[in-house]
């Protein structure tokens, strides 16, 4: 077998002066492409386009199908909303799509060889977040957020005096940026003949499962099982037990089949129905521990595990057709590839490497996988490629017109010592129209999770290019705890968020700064979530910055971990809750809270009201200390944005306020 690296070529080489660099509205102009979905017999794929509209300052969804041999096929006709999670039909006759176009986020039905209008197919009141099809095309099986009441209830809106007020009694209520009071997330079975839903999940739990999931929901070749996952535990927020259980399509029969107490998920059925492949992490509480691919024999309800010397963290997986092997998705050194792991020796071999290669699915009667592919200077595009990773072929191009017009300079990776005699990795992009005898500013990026990484990537948010645009030499450091180098990297970060990552930091500012093309003294930081707990860290021990930037950051880890609601999250990162005393002087030793004393850099705090994992009151203290030690400040708020900004006019507004804040800074007259 080949390994492919995949390499981007724009279509059209233009000269040099006829590009230009990107601009924030051309950036945003950019259609995002999705969840590619290949027919069953592999001859076309349908997917998503999304184009952010900021007249009605909403991401609109379209579905689009391409035949596997090039050539556009057509649109699923729209409607007044958007379309998405397109899912064909077992025969390969038609395409089942949500849609928001009537009566909320409904499953519709579309036929792409006929001249028939999609047809509305569900009407649940509470709509529809996702579905699949039964083997025999006879039934959906869909999920759906219901009402729940109970003693973590309710909305009060009814009586003579309504109000907005909610009343709970229980952790895990909200998530991310949503209130979860009253509601969960249910599985039902929708039979196509008589349109009627069944509950298969009429208990208290959310399923599939709201946190630390993956594809959760599968069926097996012949409809006969159905394996789903969630958590038992009784208390969710302080767990990462997620589990499998199997049960019959009518929902009875319901069994476990997974014991441990750390997170499994991710479902998938060999063709065969021998196994049911899965991933699993090792240490109960710990969302970042490795995953690993492990076998469920349903004949003897054996449990093994499949390469486990492989230190990498699985992604996702598919079967081959002969179910002799699983197609891995792994994070790697900046990177996602595709492995072969032949089942049940673990033997591994790499098929498609190079940027980040993602959402692969492998159809039912083709010997051939359909996914995403991307690199810092390409978002992503539908690719297909034969199982072996032979034949890669680029199967969508929707953002090559705009791209020709634009001058993009490639990551650049560097490496150096860092903390604990460790080689540490990292990225640099230089600006457009680069000129060596120049020397530039340089926006330091810090990444978030924190156990998560850059990657060669077209990253939404912390899109490289969109820097380096403004003339910036963007520099990237992927310090200890982050993914993609070894478990025990990653795990390094773990009680020690100030002192390994910031001497990693510091180490590669060095670097940087000694590039001859970088002016040292003109450098600002810029991160977000744990990137931005850094930046709060960093304002309290370097003067080495001119300005940083922090977007929902941790402040004060003590008040962060009393108002988050993945509590597993910070009890393991600090040892225990801020309850404990051992755990709670964790969280104090790296509080940027205490360093204040030292503050002095100029700052731009950006925050959501509807971050519920780290909520606006850490951007609130950060931004009243900076104002009452007379730090010039800034405050970018957002009252309808969670942990990240998805809305068009605002993330239009958060690239200008960020770009304008550094050029303020780092662009200014030189003495």
């Amino acid at each position: 077998m080949r390994v492919l690296a995949l390499v981007l070529f724009l279509p059209t080489v233009l000269a040099a002066q006829e590009r230009h660099p990107i601009t924030v509205d051309q950036f945003l102009a950019l259609k995002v492409v999705g969840d590619p979905q290949p027919s069953p017999d592999g001859t076309r794929v349908a997917y998503t386009v999304s184009t952010p509209s900021l007249q009605d300052n909403r991401n609109v969804s379209r579905i689009r199908i391409v035949a596997v041999t090039g050539g556009a096929i057509g649109d699923v006709p729209s409607g007044t909303g958007s379309d998405r999670a397109p899912r064909w039909a077992p025969d390969g006759k038609s395409v089942a799509f949500i849609s928001t176009r009537e009566g909320g986020s409904q499953v519709w039905r579309y036929y792409p060889d006929s001249s028939a209008a999609p047809a509305k197919v569900t009407a649940v009141a509470s709509g529809i977040n996702d579905f699949l099809w039964s083997p025999n095309g006879r039934s959906l099986f869909f999920w759906s957020d219901i009402p729940w009441p109970g003693d973590q209830e309710i909305t009060r809106r009814n009586g003579e005096f309504p109000t907005d007020a909610k009343i709970w009694s229980d952790l895990f209520f909200r998530h991310w940026n949503e209130w979860r009071v009253g509601t969960r997330q249910h599985l039902f079975r929708f039979d196509l003949a008589d349109n009627t839903a069944t509950d298969l999940t009429p208990f208290d739990k959310d399923v599939p499962t709201l946190a630390l999931g993956g594809n959760d929901i599968a069926l097996s070749s012949p409809g006969t099982e159905l394996a789903m996952v969630f958590n038992p535990d009784t208390v969710v927020a302080t767990s990462t037990n997620n589990d499998i259980f199997v049960l019959g399509p009518d929902g009875s029969g319901r069994q476990i089949i997974t014991t441990s107490p750390a997170n499994d998920n991710s479902p998938a059925y060999s063709w065969d129905s021998r196994y049911i492949g899965y991933l699993a992490m090792a240490v109960p509480g710990f969302e970042a521990d490795r995953q690993q691919i492990w076998l469920y024999e349903r004949a003897t309800g054996r449990r093994s595990a499949l390469a486990s010397d492989w230190d990498r963290s699985v992604a996702a997986i598919a079967w081959t057709h002969d179910s002799h092997a699983l197609i891995a998705e792994v994070e790697e050194g900046g990177g996602h590839a595709f492995y072969r792991v032949d089942v049940p020796s673990g033997r591994r071999t790499r098929l498609v490497s190079g940027g980040v290669n993602s959402s692969l699915v492998i159809p039912r009667r083709a010997e051939l996988m359909a996914f995403l592919h991307q690199t810092a200077t390409q978002p992503a595009e539908v690719y297909t490629a034969g199982l072996d990773g032979g034949g890669v072929r680029q199967l969508t191009h929707e953002n090559d017109a705009a791209l020709r017009s634009l001058q993009l300079t490639p990551l650049e990776p560097f490496s150096f010592v860092g903390a604990l005699g460790d080689s540490v990795h990292g990225y640099l992009m230089k600006p457009p129209g680069f000129d060596e005898r120049q020397r530039y500013p340089v926006a330091y990026l810090i990444h978030g999770g924190p156990q998560g990484a850059w990657l060669d990537n077209w990253h939404p948010r912390w899109n490289y290019a969109l820097f380096a645009a403004r003339g910036y030499v963007v520099a990237v450091v992927n310090f200890h705890g982050s993914t993609g180098y070894g478990q025990e990297f990653t795990n390094s970060i773990s009680r020690h968020w100030g002192d390994y990552p910031y001497e990693d930091l510091m180490k590669g500012l060095d670097y940087v700064s000694r590039l001859p093309y970088v002016d040292s003294t003109r450098v600002g930081a810029a991160g977000a979530s744990y990137g931005g707990y850094m930046i709060f860290w960093m304002a309290g021990h370097t003067n080495r910055f001119k300005t940083l930037v922090a977007h929902d950051g941790v402040f004060n880890p003590v008040s962060m971990t009393g108002t988050t609601e993945e509590l597993w999250f910070p009890i393991h990162e600090f040892g225990g809750s801020q309850l404990a005393q051992a755990s709670r002087a964790t969280m104090e030793k790296f509080s940027p809270a205490n360093y204040l004393a030292n503050w002095a850099t100029p700052m731009l705090v950006v925050h959501g009201e509807q971050d519920f994992r780290v909520t606006v009151s850490e951007g609130l203290q950060a931004f009243t200390a900076l104002r009452l030690r007379g730090i010039p400040a800034k405050f970018l708020y957002f009252p309808d944005e969670g942990h990240w900004v998805l809305k068009p006019r605002n993330r239009r507004l958060w690239w200008g306020t960020v770009l304008d804040w550094l050029d303020q800074y780092l662009k200014a007259a030189q003495p």
